[in-house]
């Protein structure tokens, strides 16, 4: 019996440790795990577009998530930015101007939409910040991240541990 326990366990022992197989195929190389931010300059949405156009100083990943923030003001010293898109509407329902944009992995287009945007008010239309956040697209979507609130912009900065003090100026 001992004789017979002490082949299987060679013979075993050889087709384990024998196995092999082609090496799968490596993985796109280049990630990183950290969130990236972007802070524009001061932004005048002027005829005829009413938008701007920034190039990525590093391309983000395909997976990878751009979202934007507007600047919309300072409550007890602490600034305050709202997810884009963001609309405003006249009484009666209809489309007053909204901020919007779309992204590539290589570039963000920032823009206004709406009625009569010459008439808004320069403090809509005048000196607005942007700040463009880059998520990773394989740590979006996985754990506890999965459950952050997109739109607050605070929440994001907590959840990816993002040092304020080394956000990028693009302009």
């Amino acid at each position: 019996m001992k004789k017979i326990i002490l082949l299987v366990a060679v013979v075993g022992s050889m087709i384990f440790s024998s196995c092999e197989g082609p090496e799968g195929p490596r993985g796109e190389t280049g990630y990183s795990a950290e969130a990236t931010v972007y802070e524009t300059d001061p932004i005048n949405f002027l005829a005829p577009s009413f938008g701007v156009f920034f190039t990525f100083p590093n391309e983000a990943k395909t997976s990878d998530h751009v979202l934007v923030y507007r600047l919309s003001g300072v409550d007890q010293g602490e600034d305050v930015w709202q997810l884009i898109p963001q609309y405003r509407y006249f009484p009666n329902g209809t489309l007053d101007f909204g901020y919007n944009y779309d992204a590539t992995r290589f570039d963000v287009n920032i823009y206004l939409e709406g009625n009569d945007l010459q008439s808004l008010n320069d403090n809509l239309r005048l000196e607005q910040i942007f700040r463009v956040v880059i998520i990773p697209g394989q740590f979006a979507n996985k754990g506890t991240k999965s459950n952050i609130d997109l739109s607050d912009y605070n929440a994001i900065i907590k959840a990816y541990k993002i040092d304020e003090s080394k956000i990028k100026r693009i302009n």
